[in-house]
């Protein structure tokens, strides 16, 4: 039987942890935090849950069009919407806490040995976990990574704060300070000012989410501002200070910026200092995330890697595939490598932003041909329905066989929207069959068959 030991318990590990059991094999799992690990206890799971409020929150506050009305507002407006922090952040714990205990008991049902502690190589092949040691065929290191620390930004947990201590906060902030728009950056602000925050976002670049569609990221921004945030583009932290009761940022061109709270967002560290990889001959790159091929193995042919660790789209979804692809592999299984053009992401903001496929930058460079259609949203007649202004849904195929190659979609619940595009990206169909395919009547999804309809070439097949 293949001994197999797994260090860290997050999307990557246990996933990976469940596949190797039902192959039959002897699987270990370690784990500092709890089941699920930092993902769904700290990260990912608490801040959607986060999000769930805050999108429920907005939705509400932009429904007097729609004629619903709440007591303690003027005539004419939303009032008497409010966020009972405390409870917010009690159901996020609990949620948390469920979903690892549900890990858990996953892990169990399927015979997989639970170690809590920390884990280090002391030996390629064997592993200490405080005086234990764990002899493996076969390590998959699932170590995650950990927030960015920015020097002279410091986080305290009670007014500069990471995103992992924001669920300890006792009230609302009243004006919160977001250092970096990238994915983090904007889901947080846009969820704490659905709550009731006043935010200021400053961001390093000309624009949100800078890796992102360009388009994507205007409309998301003109919704941000459209609801009163403030937006500092070009405008990078150079330190952040309490003040009594508060907060001020000092940006590098001297500005300084003043809040109750401020929320870092400036990146994350690979977890793989101290566990002894370099010591057994594991590559590492220059930032220290590990070096993994597309079978998630490294360069030591019995020490595979999954998830944040390895620095490959810091997704969960990615994490999980990495992992299963990693005991498929090891253990002798027809395995298909890791194809990233398959990967469909999601920004949990409102409206939310939705990606699959090949990217509006790769199609103005020229790396790739394709035809391209975008629809405005509020072309759409659920949408209108719905009281939906903001968005589209963005689509490209090739230019002779039609065949989908990607697309963007913003609009609330985009993130169940893409699945579609997905499944015809991996699947390689041709505009001409999604536009043939039905939707419901009126729906949101009705637009990425419009936009089928616009890309098909009847003359081209």
């Amino acid at each position: 039987m293949t001994r197999i030991v797994i260090i860290g318990g997050g999307p990557g590990g246990y996933e990976a942890a469940l596949v190797a059991a039902q192959l039959g094999a002897d699987v270990t799992l370690v784990e500092r935090d709890g089941p699920g690990g930092a993902c769904v206890l700290s990260d990912c799971v608490p801040s959607k849950t986060l999000i769930a409020t805050s999108t429920r929150m907005a939705v509400m506050s932009e429904s007097a069009t729609l004629g619903v009305r709440f007591s303690g507002g003027p005539d004419g407006e939303v009032g008497g919407l409010g966020v009972d922090l405390q409870l917010t952040n009690k159901r996020v714990k609990e949620l948390a806490r469920a979903q690892s205990f549900d890990v858990a008991e996953r892990l169990c049902y399927e015979d997989v040995r639970i170690v809590r502690g920390e884990a280090r190589f002391v030996d390629p092949q064997i592993i200490a976990v405080g005086d234990e040691r764990l002899r493996a065929d076969v390590v998959l290191v699932a170590t995650g990574a950990t927030p960015r620390v920015l020097p002279g930004a410091e986080p305290d947990g009670e007014r500069i704060l990471s995103w992992r201590q924001l669920y300890d906060l006792p009230e609302l902030p009243e004006n919160l300070i977001v250092v970096g728009s990238g994915v983090t950056g904007a889901e947080f602000a846009s969820a704490y000012q659905a709550l009731g925050s006043r935010v200021t976002l400053v961001s390093s670049r000309d624009r949100i989410l800078p890796t992102e569609d360009a388009a994507a990221a205007t409309v998301l921004e003109e919704v941000f501002q459209r609801r009163g945030m403030n937006v500092l583009s070009r405008s990078r932290a150079a330190r952040v200070e309490r003040s009594g009761d508060g907060v001020i940022v000092t940006l590098e061109d001297g500005r300084k910026v003043e809040g109750s709270h401020c929320l870092m967002t400036v990146g994350m560290v690979p977890n793989t200092a101290g566990i002894g990889l370099e010591e057994v001959g594991v590559q590492l790159d220059k930032r220290g995330f590990i070096k993994v091929d597309k079978v998630s193995r490294t360069n030591a042919s019995h020490i595979y890697a999954a998830g944040d660790c390895t620095g490959v789209l810091m997704l969960a979804s990615v994490a999980a595939m990495q992992g299963r692809i990693a005991m498929w592999h090891s253990l002798g299984e027809a395995v298909q490598p890791l194809k990233l053009g398959w990967v469909a992401g999601n920004i949990f903001t409102d409206p939310e932003v939705a990606t699959v496929g090949v990217s509006q930058n790769m199609i103005d460079s020229g790396e790739v041909d394709a035809r391209t259609v975008m629809l405005p949203l509020n072309t759409n007649a659920r949408a209108k329905m719905q009281g939906f202004e903001d968005g589209f849904v963005k689509l490209f195929c090739r230019p002779a066989t039609g065949i989908v190659l990607g697309g963007v979609i913003v609009a609330p619940r985009a993130s169940e929207l893409i699945l579609g595009l997905s499944v015809a990206v991996q699947q390689h169909l041709t505009v001409d069959q999604l536009a043939y395919t039905f939707t419901v009547y009126p729906s949101l999804s009705g637009s990425i068959t419009e936009a089928s309809r616009r890309l098909m070439q009847e003359s081209a097949f």
